[in-house]
């Protein structure tokens, strides 16, 4: 805003410009992916600055998770009763990783449509994650990265979060997959 003066109406005062506030460097931010289960952090990574989650992206995703899931839980691994519950973002059902999850026989759980509130993730991990790396400057996302400390979550509190989630899925039944997060429903478990 400039400054300005009026000599035709006496009522118009001067404006004075706004104070210009210092400028810090803009939050650096890093994408998280984070896969778990009820014993903790089965694959996680870091996209790269400018990486997209897109169909190629998240096929070579999959198939990081499952080695993780095959070194790190390999009980699951050898009668194959693990699962997966990811969200239906167009590049988690895109054709390819479809393709991919069938021809490995890969057990999903579908995400209702309108069911935001399932994700684990959103629900659990995310706010525990940002928690301690809040009203915090850094200077590079390899800084982020350092400071983010998933592992130090710990495994009672993934069992506690599986035990919501199962709670979770009972209200999305009784709700017919609709948005419920925040509502006060009741049901008999």
């Amino acid at each position: 805003m400039s400054t300005f003066t009026s000599t035709r109406n006496p009522d118009i005062r001067r404006v004075k410009p706004k104070p210009k506030k210092s400028r810090f460097p803009s939050k650096k931010k890093a994408m998280l992916m984070v896969f778990m289960d009820y014993n903790g952090i089965v694959h996680h990574e870091f996209l790269l600055e400018g990486q997209t989650v897109n169909k190629k992206y998240y096929l070579g995703v999959m198939k990081c998770l499952r080695e993780a899931v095959r070194q790190k839980r390999k009980n699951l691994w050898a009668n194959n009763s693990w699962i997966l519950h990811h969200d239906n973002t167009p590049s988690h059902s895109a054709i390819i990783i479809r393709e991919f999850l069938t021809k490995n026989e890969t057990n999903i759980i579908q995400q209702p449509s309108n069911s935001s509130d399932m994700a684990t993730c959103d629900f659990f991990l995310f706010d525990r994650v940002k928690k301690p790396l809040r009203e915090t400057r850094f200077n590079s996302r390899k800084e982020v990265r350092s400071k983010t400390t998933l592992m130090a979550i710990p495994t009672i509190e993934f069992q506690k979060c599986f035990e919501s989630w199962i709670k979770r899925w009972h209200k999305c039944v009784a709700v017919d997959g609709e948005y419920f997060e925040g509502d006060n429903i009741t049901f008999d478990e």
